[in-house]
């Protein structure tokens, strides 16, 4: 928690209450600590935002929020299209209204590097182009928008937008780790899942790509590489004036599909079978991160590699075969 105190606002769509029990426990916590304040709700309910601003009569205003409310799975984006818009884009602006009303102005918003669309550069800067391919990029570009909006219509707002690169992994403790409703939309819950025994075969979205091996790149990053990410981004606002900061959040190095399936099999011992079917819709070839602008600001970088990923995401699914629902 870096010393902070917290409050949360989560409904609970697709998380566990038993994640943040799992927390207040890793922090040393006791229950119904002050310090760890919870609240069911929805981002685009005015009367829950209300009731998060004002939680247990807080000692002191609440000072900064950091956003990670919103979906998230671009295939369930290109079938649901309107439910992104509405939570992902209506919610943030509800939330934005609340902090203006509630006179807190820092935020730390989770981006998305799929706001890149197809790059024309690779690794990609924070210069590149804004040209999503799909609903759910769509919405995030949109939402970085309204925060330029935003912090050019008044002072004192300090934000910084950090466009994320596939996080995955699992904190090490094999307490804390992804669990998604239903049929996974993501690559490696979807290992995971058939390593464990949950799943019977991987699906491969396109084998033609043009890289390597035909299958996908993308950048991955551990988990606990961005949480760090987001405590160093919040620690530079609290100590700069307004500004508005974008930045890439991810580790320079690209993986295959097909070698993040060996990776894990590495890490589990498990064998992972795998069916290659047609490309997705809304998916890139590669998508790398070019991180050095936020090493050079935030003085942040990854330490953590495809092993380490695979070993922590395997210590989650191996303790949690049913994620949290156990």
């Amino acid at each position: 928690m870096a010393g902070h105190d917290l409050v949360v606002l989560d409904s609970y769509r697709n998380s566990s209450p038993e994640a943040l029990s799992r927390v207040a426990a890793l922090a040393e916590l006791e229950p119904d600590s002050p310090r760890l304040r919870i609240v069911e709700g929805d981002i685009r309910s005015k009367n829950d935002l209300d009731r998060a601003f004002s939680s247990g009569n807080l000692k002191q205003p609440i000072d900064a929020v950091v956003h990670f409310a919103g979906l998230k799975a671009v295939g369930e984006s290109v079938a649901k299209p309107l439910l992104y818009w509405d939570v992902n884009l209506a919610g943030s602006c509800h939330l934005l209204e609340a902090m203006r009303a509630h006179e807190c102005r820092t935020m730390v918003f989770s981006s998305s590097a799929t706001v890149y669309g197809f790059p024309n550069l690779v690794p990609i800067p924070e210069t590149a182009s804004i040209q999503p391919i799909n609903p759910y990029g769509h919405t995030k570009a949109a939402v970085e928008r309204v925060l330029e909006d935003v912090f050019e219509s008044e002072p004192g707002w300090k934000i910084v937008r950090l466009r994320y690169f596939n996080p995955v992994g699992a904190h090490p403790s094999g307490l804390l780790g992804e669990d998604p409703q239903g049929l996974p939309n993501n690559l490696f819950p979807f290992i995971s899942q058939v390593a464990v025994g949950r799943r019977q075969i991987l699906r491969v979205y396109g084998g033609d790509w043009a890289t390597s091996d035909g299958s996908g790149v993308r950048d991955y990053i551990h988990v606990m590489d961005l949480a760090e990410g987001h405590e160093a981004a919040l620690t530079y606002l609290f100590k700069h004036g307004s500004q508005l900061l974008t930045l890439n959040l991810g580790s320079g190095q690209g993986y295959s599909v097909l070698e993040v399936v060996k990776a894990f099999k590495e890490a589990s011992g498990c064998s992972i079978p795998y069916v290659t079917v047609g490309r997705r819709s809304g998916d890139a070839a590669i998508t790398v991160a070019d991180p050095r602008l936020a090493e050079k600001t935030l003085g942040w970088k990854t330490h953590r590699g495809l092993e380490e990923i695979c070993r922590d995401g395997w210590a989650w699914q191996q303790r949690n075969p049913q994620g949290y629902q156990a």
